[in-house]
């Protein structure tokens, strides 16, 4: 799997952290950071869960 995020395209709405605490979380300025891969199948689909509901479609999951 990989998790790569468009810091340009995030508006800092933050969904991407309340979706996936252990996974995403912002920047001083409120930029979408990837703090690592999903742990567990719950946290794979809240992954997945945080890339359709980011309004900036800044998330992209690949899944190898």
């Amino acid at each position: 799997m990989r998790i790569s995020v468009d810091t340009d395209r995030c508006v800092g709405a933050g969904q991407c952290v309340l979706s996936a605490p252990g996974v995403f979380d912002q920047d001083d300025h409120g930029i979408v950071r990837v703090l690592g891969e999903p742990a567990d199948e719950t946290a794979l689909e809240d992954t997945r869960q945080a890339e359709l509901v980011c309004p900036g479609q800044a998330i992209t999951v690949d899944e190898d």
